[in-house]
């Protein structure tokens, strides 16, 4: 052999690298950046694979959540369903391995998407604590509930499992999972307490019952009996192709021909616009897609972006609806009125996605604050990163002077108002794998301020028609209160009777309120 030179050297200390080593070392990439926020993300990921359970099921949820202080830095997250269940053969894959999942490659709205998730909390939770995850599983009444202790094996990515047996328990089918982590329990805006009354808001059809550190049992029921429309399954649409996707579908699909594969393969694309598209890259639509070579691929791309296809279906987007969205929000918010928007689906690199937004004025809502925006992507609140979201962005970007509230420049407006902000997508462009802050889309933006000016519109009629009219009611009062007085000053300078100067004023005052409220009523109505 040769003489071993620098680069045998290296090579030697080159290795493959697996998921779970990764972010062991980047958990920071998950959201697990603080213990305060490493204990929302523990209850976030366990409640989203509760929920969506339930809803591909068609079961109303029965969430129970419960955070127990174990000491000062250390707690123990158990999170309860009434869900389908999981098979015994495939539980310690979805806890214990990371990217395992059945949502990455289905285009259908989910909370989850990247199979990360819960397996990421069980991975958090081994790095602070060194205690597996505790699992019960049931899928029905007529079989057994299974108990599972696991934690995950980050050289391999793979789960390892520490103890795995029958037990007894009380429900018929559900999940039960209990983890024990390194966290901080506070209160406040970004806290616990507040993502679980948010998931309330946007998931009207949940009855949930979360008990605090503090041993605070609060229960919150469900505003409707009514499951979410069930999202239904769609193909990928042309407009979101890249180069290097459109190569990979052709290599592994089963059609014989790019009409087929244009037809088969894709969402809306019928046979004359599959023609359409291999005429334009003037290649032959009977052509075996296997055969098609890269430059070949190139052209088809440029073509697809040539030609006028349908937007894709809605049908694969679950959105609240905007009667639902006012009675959730009046179930947890107290105001004096409530505007809701749910706008038509919209694409956005041939993703459907749909923006829905609800506005809460008056009522015990602070007067001199900065109007609070609540962010939600399919009906999961975002609570971080506030700052670096095009929801935000578009919140802030809106004019909302025009409606009634006080705004300096591209700050956030001012007065006793919030607003709810939800996107529902198949694929939530994020900005990273914690899930926080939506990317700037233009088409996102623009469907964003087009709702929020929809709701704005609606709370400026309120305002112009009830509060301003109040307004004038409160001061007609207030000058009512000093007639007398005035009076019986008139009186003692004309010699005219107090009675009857008094019967005049309140005569004009009550002529000028009702021109002042029906000019009110008339910009209102305007």
């Amino acid at each position: 052999m040769g003489e071993k030179t620098k680069a045998h050297e290296l090579a030697e200390k080159q290795k493959e690298i697996s998921i779970s080593e990764f972010f062991t070392k980047n958990r920071h990439l998950l959201g697990f950046d603080n213990p305060t926020r490493a204990l929302l993300m523990a209850v976030k990921e366990a409640v989203d694979n509760s929920l969506d359970a339930c809803d591909e099921a068609s079961i109303l949820p029965e969430l129970i959540i419960e955070i127990k202080e174990l000491s000062e830095e250390r707690f123990r997250v158990i999170v309860e369903d009434n869900g389908p269940g999981i098979l015994k053969q495939n539980l310690p894959n979805v806890f214990g391995k990371l990217l395992y999942g059945s949502k990455f490659h289905r285009y259908v709205q989910n909370r989850g998407q990247q199979g990360i998730g819960i397996s990421a909390v069980v991975l958090y939770s081994q790095l602070t604590t060194g205690k597996p995850i505790k699992v019960i599983s049931r899928i029905s009444e007529k079989r057994p509930a299974y108990y599972y202790e696991l934690n995950i094996d980050t050289l391999k990515n793979e789960p390892k499992i520490l103890k795995e047996n029958e037990v007894e328990w009380k429900k018929s089918h559900g999940i039960r999972v209990e983890i024990e982590l390194e966290g901080r329990y506070l209160k406040g805006k970004q806290s616990v307490d507040e993502y679980v009354k948010q998931v309330a808001v946007v998931n009207p059809h949940a009855e949930i019952i979360y008990t605090n550190p503090d041993n605070e049992k609060i229960n919150f029921p469900r505003a409707t009996n009514e499951l979410p429309r069930q999202a239904q399954e769609i193909k990928p649409h042309p407009y979101g192709l890249e180069l290097g996707n459109l190569i990979s579908m052709l290599s592994v699909t089963k059609a014989r021909s790019l009409t087929g594969f244009f037809t088969g393969d894709f969402s809306r694309v019928g046979k004359k616009t599959a023609e359409e598209i291999c005429e334009k890259a003037k290649i032959k639509s009977e052509a075996s897609p296997r055969l098609i070579t890269r430059d070949q691929a190139e052209l088809l791309l440029k073509s697809i972006k040539e030609t006028k296809i349908m937007a894709p279906s809605a049908d694969c987007l679950s959105p609240i609806g905007a009667e639902l969205l006012e009675k959730s929000m009046k179930k947890e918010f107290v105001a004096d009125y409530y505007a809701t928007v749910s706008r038509s689906p919209d694409v956005y690199r041939g993703f459907p996605f749909l923006i829905e937004v609800g506005i809460a004025y008056g009522g015990d809502l602070p007067k001199d604050e900065q109007v609070r925006l609540l962010r939600f992507a399919n009906r999961v609140p975002l609570l971080y990163q506030q700052g670096a979201c095009a929801l935000t962005e578009s919140f802030a970007e809106t004019n909302w002077k025009p409606y009634g509230l006080q705004q300096s420049g591209l700050n956030p407006p001012v007065g006793p108002a919030l607003v709810v902000v939800q996107i529902s997508s198949v694929w939530v462009p994020f900005t990273s794998e914690a899930k926080e802050a939506v990317a700037h889309y233009p088409e996102i933006i623009k469907e964003l301020k087009l709702a929020l000016q929809d709701c704005g519109r609606k709370l400026g009629i309120y305002i112009r028609k009830h509060v301003h009219a109040q307004e004038q009611r409160d001061k007609a009062n207030l000058f009512e209160n000093y007639i007398p007085e005035l009076a019986s000053s008139l009186s003692n300078i004309s010699g005219e009777s107090k009675t009857e100067i008094e019967a005049k004023l309140k005569k004009i005052l009550k002529k000028n309120i009702k021109e002042i409220l029906g000019e009110i009523n008339n910009e209102a109505q305007e």
